[in-house]
Protein backbone atom coordinates (compact mmCIF):
# COMPACT_ATOMS: atom_id res chain seq x y z
CA UNK A 1 0.00 0.00 0.00
CA UNK A 2 1.51 3.63 -0.72
CA UNK A 3 1.67 5.72 2.17
CA UNK A 4 1.66 9.25 2.85
CA UNK A 5 5.29 11.36 3.42
CA UNK A 6 5.03 11.54 7.05
CA UNK A 7 7.65 11.40 10.03
CA UNK A 8 5.96 8.62 11.48
CA UNK A 9 5.92 6.46 8.42
CA UNK A 10 9.43 7.72 7.05
CA UNK A 11 11.32 8.35 10.17
CA UNK A 12 13.43 4.63 9.81
CA UNK A 13 14.43 5.57 5.68
CA UNK A 14 15.33 9.16 6.21
CA UNK A 15 13.79 12.75 6.38
CA UNK A 16 11.64 14.97 4.61
CA UNK A 17 12.48 18.68 3.94
CA UNK A 18 10.03 20.10 6.23
CA UNK A 19 11.56 18.76 9.25
CA UNK A 20 14.51 20.47 9.19
CA UNK A 21 17.26 19.89 6.98
CA UNK A 22 19.29 22.15 5.94
CA UNK A 23 18.32 24.08 2.53
CA UNK A 24 22.57 24.57 2.17
CA UNK A 25 22.25 20.46 1.37
CA UNK A 26 20.40 21.07 -1.76
CA UNK A 27 22.39 23.64 -3.08
CA UNK A 28 26.12 22.47 -2.04
CA UNK A 29 26.04 18.77 -2.89
CA UNK A 30 28.94 17.96 -5.21
CA UNK A 31 26.95 16.06 -7.70
CA UNK A 32 23.32 15.92 -9.29
CA UNK A 33 21.94 13.44 -11.30
CA UNK A 34 18.73 13.68 -13.66
CA UNK A 35 16.69 10.00 -14.06
CA UNK A 36 13.75 9.38 -15.86
CA UNK A 37 11.34 7.14 -14.36
CA UNK A 38 10.44 4.89 -16.05
CA UNK A 39 6.42 2.36 -16.24
CA UNK A 40 8.51 -0.87 -17.49
CA UNK A 41 11.93 -0.62 -15.98
CA UNK A 42 12.61 0.17 -12.50
CA UNK A 43 16.61 0.62 -11.18
CA UNK A 44 17.16 -0.21 -7.68
CA UNK A 45 19.73 1.95 -6.24
CA UNK A 46 22.00 2.38 -2.49
CA UNK A 47 22.25 5.29 -0.72
CA UNK A 48 26.61 5.70 -1.26
CA UNK A 49 25.94 9.20 1.34
CA UNK A 50 22.58 11.25 2.60
CA UNK A 51 21.08 11.23 -0.75
CA UNK A 52 18.37 14.13 -1.84
CA UNK A 53 15.60 12.74 -3.77
CA UNK A 54 13.20 15.58 -5.55
CA UNK A 55 9.92 15.00 -7.44
CA UNK A 56 10.00 16.07 -10.69
CA UNK A 57 6.66 16.16 -13.23
CA UNK A 58 3.74 13.55 -12.96
CA UNK A 59 3.32 11.18 -9.52
CA UNK A 60 6.23 9.14 -8.54
CA UNK A 61 6.38 6.66 -5.74
CA UNK A 62 9.63 6.39 -3.81
CA UNK A 63 9.78 2.52 -2.98
CA UNK A 64 12.84 2.40 0.03
CA UNK A 65 13.94 -0.75 1.75
CA UNK A 66 16.98 -1.11 4.81
CA UNK A 67 17.93 -4.98 3.72
CA UNK A 68 16.82 -4.60 -0.06
CA UNK A 69 14.31 -7.29 -0.18
CA UNK A 70 11.54 -5.93 2.33
CA UNK A 71 10.31 -2.23 0.31
CA UNK A 72 7.18 0.24 1.61
CA UNK A 73 6.16 2.68 -0.49
CA UNK A 74 5.44 6.47 0.11
CA UNK A 75 4.08 9.07 -2.78
CA UNK A 76 6.53 11.64 -3.45
CA UNK A 77 4.57 14.87 -2.96
CA UNK A 78 8.01 16.65 -1.69
CA UNK A 79 11.68 16.70 -1.13
CA UNK A 80 13.36 13.99 0.97
CA UNK A 81 16.81 13.10 1.99
CA UNK A 82 17.36 9.41 2.76
CA UNK A 83 20.35 7.58 5.21
CA UNK A 84 23.05 6.53 3.86
CA UNK A 85 22.68 2.75 2.72
CA UNK A 86 18.95 2.83 2.44
CA UNK A 87 18.13 0.96 -0.77
CA UNK A 88 15.46 2.48 -2.87
CA UNK A 89 14.02 2.60 -6.71
CA UNK A 90 11.36 5.33 -8.05
CA UNK A 91 8.05 3.94 -10.32
CA UNK A 92 5.45 6.21 -11.98
CA UNK A 93 1.78 5.86 -10.16
CA UNK A 94 0.39 5.26 -13.72
CA UNK A 95 1.33 4.67 -16.75
CA UNK A 96 3.02 6.68 -17.61
CA UNK A 97 7.22 8.15 -17.33
CA UNK A 98 7.77 10.79 -14.55
CA UNK A 99 10.88 12.52 -13.91
CA UNK A 100 13.21 13.34 -10.41
CA UNK A 101 16.37 14.57 -9.29
CA UNK A 102 19.40 12.90 -7.06
CA UNK A 103 21.52 14.68 -5.22
CA UNK A 104 24.61 13.53 -2.72
CA UNK A 105 27.76 14.00 -2.15
CA UNK A 106 28.19 10.41 -3.59
CA UNK A 107 25.57 9.43 -6.36
CA UNK A 108 23.98 6.51 -5.16
CA UNK A 109 24.92 3.15 -6.87
CA UNK A 110 23.00 1.22 -9.09
CA UNK A 111 22.16 -2.68 -7.59
CA UNK A 112 20.15 -3.94 -10.18
CA UNK A 113 17.98 -2.86 -12.78
CA UNK A 114 14.22 -4.90 -13.30
CA UNK A 115 11.45 -4.89 -15.25
CA UNK A 116 8.05 -3.87 -13.48
CA UNK A 117 9.29 -3.64 -9.74
CA UNK A 118 6.19 -1.07 -9.79
CA UNK A 119 5.09 0.12 -6.50
CA UNK A 120 2.36 -1.23 -3.61
CA UNK A 121 -0.63 -0.09 -5.14
CA UNK A 122 -3.48 -0.01 -2.88
CA UNK A 123 -5.01 -3.31 -3.65
CA UNK A 124 -8.00 -5.53 -2.19
CA UNK A 125 -7.20 -8.67 -0.33
CA UNK A 126 -10.60 -10.25 -1.58
CA UNK A 127 -14.05 -9.34 -3.07
CA UNK A 128 -17.12 -10.53 -4.42
CA UNK A 129 -16.53 -11.21 -8.17
CA UNK A 130 -19.95 -12.69 -9.43
CA UNK A 131 -23.29 -12.84 -7.77
CA UNK A 132 -25.69 -15.84 -8.84
CA UNK A 133 -28.59 -15.81 -6.89
CA UNK A 134 -30.46 -14.33 -4.22
CA UNK A 135 -33.18 -15.34 -2.82
CA UNK A 136 -35.41 -14.42 0.56
CA UNK A 137 -37.17 -17.78 1.37
CA UNK A 138 -40.58 -17.91 3.49
CA UNK A 139 -40.95 -21.86 4.17
CA UNK A 140 -44.07 -23.15 5.63
CA UNK A 141 -43.56 -24.97 8.69
CA UNK A 142 -41.63 -28.39 8.81
CA UNK A 143 -40.75 -27.86 5.30
CA UNK A 144 -37.55 -30.04 3.25
CA UNK A 145 -34.77 -29.21 0.66
CA UNK A 146 -33.86 -32.38 -0.43
CA UNK A 147 -29.86 -31.10 -0.99
CA UNK A 148 -27.76 -30.26 -3.67
CA UNK A 149 -23.99 -29.01 -4.59
CA UNK A 150 -22.78 -26.26 -7.33
CA UNK A 151 -19.37 -25.02 -8.27
CA UNK A 152 -19.70 -21.25 -6.25
CA UNK A 153 -19.81 -20.17 -2.94
CA UNK A 154 -23.44 -20.49 -1.34
CA UNK A 155 -24.16 -18.34 2.35
CA UNK A 156 -27.13 -18.50 4.49
CA UNK A 157 -28.40 -16.29 6.59
CA UNK A 158 -31.81 -16.87 8.95
CA UNK A 159 -33.61 -14.10 9.53
CA UNK A 160 -36.58 -15.92 11.66
CA UNK A 161 -37.03 -18.98 12.82
CA UNK A 162 -34.72 -22.31 13.42
CA UNK A 163 -33.65 -24.49 10.87
CA UNK A 164 -31.37 -27.60 10.32
CA UNK A 165 -28.51 -27.48 8.06
CA UNK A 166 -26.62 -30.61 7.02
CA UNK A 167 -23.56 -30.78 5.36
CA UNK A 168 -21.24 -33.25 4.62
CA UNK A 169 -23.22 -35.96 7.08
CA UNK A 170 -22.86 -33.77 10.04
CA UNK A 171 -25.94 -30.73 11.09
CA UNK A 172 -25.71 -27.60 12.57
CA UNK A 173 -28.94 -25.99 14.07
CA UNK A 174 -29.09 -22.14 12.49
CA UNK A 175 -31.10 -19.79 14.92
CA UNK A 176 -32.33 -16.43 14.27
CA UNK A 177 -29.51 -14.51 13.32
CA UNK A 178 -26.85 -17.24 12.13
CA UNK A 179 -25.24 -17.56 9.37
CA UNK A 180 -23.50 -20.55 7.79
CA UNK A 181 -21.21 -20.83 4.55
CA UNK A 182 -20.95 -23.51 2.19
CA UNK A 183 -17.95 -24.07 0.00
CA UNK A 184 -17.51 -25.05 -3.61
CA UNK A 185 -19.39 -28.19 -4.94
CA UNK A 186 -20.12 -28.74 -0.94
CA UNK A 187 -23.15 -31.07 -1.15
CA UNK A 188 -25.74 -29.42 1.72
CA UNK A 189 -29.26 -29.82 2.51
CA UNK A 190 -31.53 -27.67 4.81
CA UNK A 191 -34.99 -28.74 6.86
CA UNK A 192 -37.35 -27.40 9.75
CA UNK A 193 -38.90 -29.14 12.72
CA UNK A 194 -42.63 -29.83 11.80
CA UNK A 195 -43.73 -27.06 14.10
CA UNK A 196 -41.59 -24.19 12.77
CA UNK A 197 -41.67 -21.99 9.41
CA UNK A 198 -38.42 -20.60 8.86
CA UNK A 199 -37.32 -17.06 6.58
CA UNK A 200 -33.68 -17.21 5.63
CA UNK A 201 -31.90 -15.74 2.63
CA UNK A 202 -29.61 -17.40 0.74
CA UNK A 203 -27.09 -15.90 -1.93
CA UNK A 204 -24.39 -18.01 -4.15
CA UNK A 205 -21.56 -16.18 -5.18
CA UNK A 206 -17.75 -16.41 -5.89
CA UNK A 207 -14.97 -14.39 -4.37
CA UNK A 208 -11.45 -12.94 -6.28
CA UNK A 209 -8.53 -14.07 -4.24
CA UNK A 210 -9.06 -14.39 -1.02
CA UNK A 211 -9.43 -17.41 1.13
CA UNK A 212 -12.69 -18.09 3.21
CA UNK A 213 -11.61 -21.50 4.78
CA UNK A 214 -11.61 -20.68 7.72
CA UNK A 215 -15.71 -19.69 7.77
CA UNK A 216 -16.87 -22.77 5.93
CA UNK A 217 -19.44 -25.38 7.34
CA UNK A 218 -19.10 -23.36 10.84
CA UNK A 219 -22.30 -21.70 13.04
CA UNK A 220 -21.49 -18.19 12.80
CA UNK A 221 -23.27 -15.28 14.61
CA UNK A 222 -22.91 -12.16 13.38
CA UNK A 223 -22.31 -8.94 14.75
CA UNK A 224 -25.25 -6.36 14.71
CA UNK A 225 -22.90 -4.52 11.77
CA UNK A 226 -22.86 -7.54 10.04
CA UNK A 227 -26.35 -8.11 10.20
CA UNK A 228 -27.15 -4.40 8.98
CA UNK A 229 -25.48 -5.33 6.30
CA UNK A 230 -27.37 -8.15 5.23
CA UNK A 231 -30.30 -5.96 5.87
CA UNK A 232 -29.42 -3.69 3.11
CA UNK A 233 -29.02 -6.13 0.91
CA UNK A 234 -32.31 -7.58 1.30
CA UNK A 235 -33.83 -3.88 0.69
CA UNK A 236 -31.29 -3.69 -2.85
CA UNK A 237 -32.71 -6.81 -4.05
CA UNK A 238 -36.16 -5.43 -3.42
CA UNK A 239 -35.69 -1.97 -5.18
CA UNK A 240 -32.99 -3.64 -8.09
CA UNK A 241 -32.15 -0.84 -10.15
CA UNK A 242 -28.73 -0.06 -12.18
CA UNK A 243 -26.27 0.03 -9.21
CA UNK A 244 -28.47 -2.41 -6.95
CA UNK A 245 -26.32 -5.68 -8.13
CA UNK A 246 -22.69 -3.59 -7.58
CA UNK A 247 -24.07 -2.15 -4.37
CA UNK A 248 -24.76 -6.05 -3.16
CA UNK A 249 -21.66 -7.41 -4.24
CA UNK A 250 -19.75 -4.49 -2.31
CA UNK A 251 -21.94 -4.56 0.72
CA UNK A 252 -21.38 -9.21 0.33
CA UNK A 253 -17.60 -8.29 0.03
CA UNK A 254 -18.19 -6.31 3.49
CA UNK A 255 -19.78 -8.82 4.99
CA UNK A 256 -17.46 -11.92 4.44
CA UNK A 257 -14.60 -9.54 6.04
CA UNK A 258 -16.40 -8.54 9.31
CA UNK A 259 -17.02 -12.52 9.58
CA UNK A 260 -13.32 -13.04 8.99
CA UNK A 261 -12.29 -10.13 11.23
CA UNK A 262 -14.72 -10.88 13.62
CA UNK A 263 -14.67 -14.90 13.46
CA UNK A 264 -14.06 -17.08 16.87
CA UNK A 265 -11.11 -19.25 16.97
CA UNK A 266 -11.85 -22.33 14.28
CA UNK A 267 -14.04 -25.21 15.31
CA UNK A 268 -14.32 -27.85 12.53
CA UNK A 269 -17.59 -29.67 12.23
CA UNK A 270 -15.13 -32.87 11.14
CA UNK A 271 -12.78 -34.07 14.43
CA UNK A 272 -11.43 -37.43 13.36
CA UNK A 273 -10.77 -39.65 11.29
CA UNK A 274 -14.05 -41.74 12.93
CA UNK A 275 -16.51 -38.71 12.20
CA UNK A 276 -15.07 -38.28 8.45
CA UNK A 277 -16.17 -42.13 8.00
CA UNK A 278 -19.37 -41.52 9.57
CA UNK A 279 -20.30 -38.47 7.93
CA UNK A 280 -19.21 -39.84 3.97
CA UNK A 281 -21.94 -42.73 4.79
CA UNK A 282 -24.33 -40.25 5.41
CA UNK A 283 -23.82 -37.73 2.92
CA UNK A 284 -23.54 -41.16 0.20
CA UNK A 285 -26.99 -42.08 1.60
CA UNK A 286 -28.27 -38.91 1.57
CA UNK A 287 -27.36 -38.30 -2.15
CA UNK A 288 -28.45 -41.34 -3.31
CA UNK A 289 -31.84 -41.13 -1.76
CA UNK A 290 -32.13 -37.33 -3.17
CA UNK A 291 -31.12 -38.77 -7.08
CA UNK A 292 -33.36 -41.73 -6.85
CA UNK A 293 -36.65 -40.42 -5.08
CA UNK A 294 -38.82 -41.06 -8.01
CA UNK A 295 -37.31 -44.88 -7.17
CA UNK A 296 -39.18 -47.42 -4.91
CA UNK A 297 -36.61 -46.88 -1.67
CA UNK A 298 -36.27 -48.85 1.14
CA UNK A 299 -33.71 -48.30 4.24
CA UNK A 300 -31.71 -51.69 3.47
CA UNK A 301 -31.50 -50.56 0.20
CA UNK A 302 -29.79 -47.69 0.91
CA UNK A 303 -27.63 -48.93 3.20
CA UNK A 304 -26.21 -51.81 0.58
CA UNK A 305 -25.81 -48.56 -1.75
CA UNK A 306 -23.76 -46.94 0.50
CA UNK A 307 -21.47 -51.00 1.68
CA UNK A 308 -23.13 -50.63 5.43
CA UNK A 309 -25.42 -52.18 7.38
CA UNK A 310 -29.36 -51.11 7.78
CA UNK A 311 -28.64 -51.09 11.32
CA UNK A 312 -25.34 -48.78 11.43
CA UNK A 313 -26.79 -46.65 9.20
CA UNK A 314 -30.18 -46.02 11.20
CA UNK A 315 -27.70 -45.36 13.91
CA UNK A 316 -25.68 -43.19 12.07
CA UNK A 317 -28.76 -41.05 11.49
CA UNK A 318 -30.09 -41.27 14.51
CA UNK A 319 -26.44 -39.81 15.72
CA UNK A 320 -26.09 -37.12 13.52
CA UNK A 321 -29.33 -35.97 12.28
CA UNK A 322 -32.05 -36.71 14.75
CA UNK A 323 -33.62 -38.77 12.51
CA UNK A 324 -34.73 -42.21 11.13
CA UNK A 325 -33.36 -42.90 7.51
CA UNK A 326 -36.70 -44.32 6.98
CA UNK A 327 -38.48 -41.10 8.21
CA UNK A 328 -36.09 -39.06 6.07
CA UNK A 329 -36.68 -40.96 2.81
CA UNK A 330 -40.30 -39.79 3.75
CA UNK A 331 -39.65 -36.55 3.95
CA UNK A 332 -37.86 -36.40 0.40
CA UNK A 333 -40.70 -37.89 -0.85
CA UNK A 334 -43.14 -34.96 0.48
CA UNK A 335 -40.94 -32.87 -0.90
CA UNK A 336 -40.50 -33.89 -4.08
CA UNK A 337 -44.35 -34.56 -4.00
CA UNK A 338 -45.42 -30.59 -3.12
CA UNK A 339 -42.91 -29.73 -6.16
CA UNK A 340 -44.66 -31.94 -8.56
CA UNK A 341 -47.98 -30.38 -7.70
CA UNK A 342 -46.78 -27.18 -7.63
CA UNK A 343 -45.78 -28.16 -11.76
CA UNK A 344 -49.42 -29.29 -12.17
CA UNK A 345 -48.48 -31.81 -14.77
CA UNK A 346 -49.79 -35.06 -13.11
CA UNK A 347 -52.73 -35.74 -10.93
CA UNK A 348 -52.40 -37.04 -7.48
CA UNK A 349 -52.84 -40.63 -8.52
CA UNK A 350 -50.23 -40.38 -10.81
CA UNK A 351 -47.46 -38.54 -8.00
CA UNK A 352 -48.50 -41.20 -6.05
CA UNK A 353 -47.75 -44.06 -8.32
CA UNK A 354 -44.09 -41.87 -9.71
CA UNK A 355 -43.32 -41.98 -5.85
CA UNK A 356 -44.25 -45.45 -5.00
CA UNK A 357 -46.98 -45.63 -2.40
CA UNK A 358 -49.74 -48.03 -2.52
CA UNK A 359 -51.94 -46.11 -2.89
CA UNK A 360 -52.94 -42.37 -3.43
CA UNK A 361 -55.12 -42.76 0.00
CA UNK A 362 -51.47 -43.61 1.69
CA UNK A 363 -50.10 -40.77 -0.37
CA UNK A 364 -52.54 -38.11 0.68
CA UNK A 365 -52.57 -39.58 4.48
CA UNK A 366 -48.58 -39.11 4.64
CA UNK A 367 -49.00 -35.93 3.10
CA UNK A 368 -51.58 -33.74 5.52
CA UNK A 369 -49.28 -35.89 8.29
CA UNK A 370 -45.99 -34.23 7.42
CA UNK A 371 -46.86 -30.83 5.66
CA UNK A 372 -50.61 -29.96 7.67
CA UNK A 373 -53.02 -30.32 5.48
CA UNK A 374 -54.10 -32.36 1.99
CA UNK A 375 -52.90 -31.83 -1.44
CA UNK A 376 -56.07 -30.85 -2.84
CA UNK A 377 -55.36 -27.35 -0.08
CA UNK A 378 -52.23 -27.45 -0.78
CA UNK A 379 -52.52 -27.16 -4.33
CA UNK A 380 -55.34 -24.35 -4.19
CA UNK A 381 -52.44 -22.41 -2.30
CA UNK A 382 -49.72 -22.77 -4.53
CA UNK A 383 -51.73 -22.03 -8.21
Amino acid sequence: MIQHLNQFGFYKYGLRKQEGISEELSVNVLQSQQISVNWEMQTVFQALSETWILPGSGMTVLSVSQDGESYESFYLDQPVCIHQDIFFYLAPLRRENTGAQLRAEKLPETVDAQSRLGCDHIQSNMRVSGIYTFFYHEKEKGFFFAGESHPVLELTYVDQGVMHSVTDGQELILEQGDVVLYGPNQWHMQYADMDVAPRYVTLSFEIQDGDLSALLNRKLRPTQAAVTLIQQMIREQDRMDAYSIDMIASQLTQLLLLLLRHQEPAQKLMASNSLNSENEIICRAQQYISSHIREKLSVPLVARMVDVSPSYMTALFHKNLQISPGEYIRRIKIQESKQMIREGNMNFTEIAAVLHYSTVHHFSRQFKDKVGFTPTEYAKSVR
